[in-house]
């Protein structure tokens, strides 16, 4: 397994998104924290068309500092929607999203599920970064059809996944707190509907701890399916994406499936986010520190 650094890092340094200047300091910051492999994101189609056309840039500082980008990440909350003009224009941006992650050299692109088309009165989850301890309520549209909109995300996943087939990438997806695949049987379900070999999850474990999941059964029931894993620390309550350590996740038993299923991927430190307090780069050097101090302890290797 691969330790590297996440992109949250990016956001909760920098903003969300972070400006194309600072996204270009983040990176830098990544290596200067010791990180070989590291994320990329663009959000929805402006920063995301700046992130593309900075692509030579970006590639050449990773390349100088000898940074491996293991992950980009496209948020286009269009790839869910009912509307076909609307989906037609997520997955154009999703096409040019694996080119850059193609000419990066990374082996993974990763969409989100988002939350579906329903009416909230108030708050919205997502509406930054990380959202949570709010009150969330919602009116289901009288035309909303669960079944319609099931099938729709299935025929557009598997759209997805061909177009990230064809450019020699796996496609990810991270089930998250409050949208639309929010665990571990709910990605199963859809990794089934697809039927695509190049389609799996993100195990985070920020999350998936925060919707009272038991984060081993989860490992074993994605198995081989498990893409990418993303690490942070919670107590199982607020959906917090604290340093390692700080939180009452059971991380000898969750690596232990981990390394029984056979996974030698990247595991990205995924500390940060709305309500993190103190100081960033110490809380992601701390959460390295713990993960290669339990490798050692579990003898996994970090390569």
């Amino acid at each position: 397994m691969k330790i590297g650094c996440a992109w949250l890092y990016a956001i909760t340094k920098y903003g969300y998104p972070p400006s194309i200047e600072n996204t270009f300091k983040a990176i830098k910051d990544m290596a200067n924290l010791g990180f070989k492999y590291v994320e990329l994101e663009g959000l929805a189609y402006d920063n995301l068309e700046e992130v593309i056309s900075k692509g030579k840039e970006i590639k050449e500082l990773a390349d100088s500092l000898g940074l491996k980008f293991m992950n980009f990440c496209p948020i286009i909350p269009d790839i869910i929607s009912m509307d076909p003009s609307r989906v037609k224009k997520a997955l154009d941006a999703f096409k040019r999203a694996c080119e850059l992650a193609t000419y990066l050299e990374s082996e993974m692109i990763q969409l989100d599920s988002f939350t579906p088309p329903v009416e909230f009165v108030g708050k919205v989850p997502y509406k930054e970064a990380i959202s949570f301890g709010i009150q969330i309520k919602v009116k289901i549209p009288e035309d909303f059809s669960w079944k319609k909109f099931w099938d729709n995300l299935v025929k557009n996943f598997k759209e997805a996944a061909k177009i990230a087939e064809d450019h020699g990438l796996k496609l990810a997806m991270e089930p998250r707190v409050g949208e639309t695949i929010s665990n571990t049987d709910a990605i199963l379900r859809l990794i089934d509907a697809v039927g695509a070999d190049n389609f799996g999850a993100v195990l985070d474990t920020g999350h998936l701890h925060a919707q009272k999941e038991i984060l081993p059964l989860s490992a074993l029931k994605l198995g081989d399916r498990i893409f990418y894993v993303h690490v942070s620390d919670n107590d199982g309550r607020d959906n917090y994406h604290l340093a390692l350590g700080k939180g009452t996740i059971d991380w000898e038993g969750l690596f232990l499936v981990l390394k029984r299923v056979n996974f030698k991927g990247f595991v990205a430190i995924d500390v940060g986010g709305s309500g993190f307090k103190g100081d960033i780069d110490q809380e992601v050097l701390a959460s390295k520190k713990f993960l290669e101090n339990l490798f050692r302890k579990l003898e996994i290797s970090d390569n």
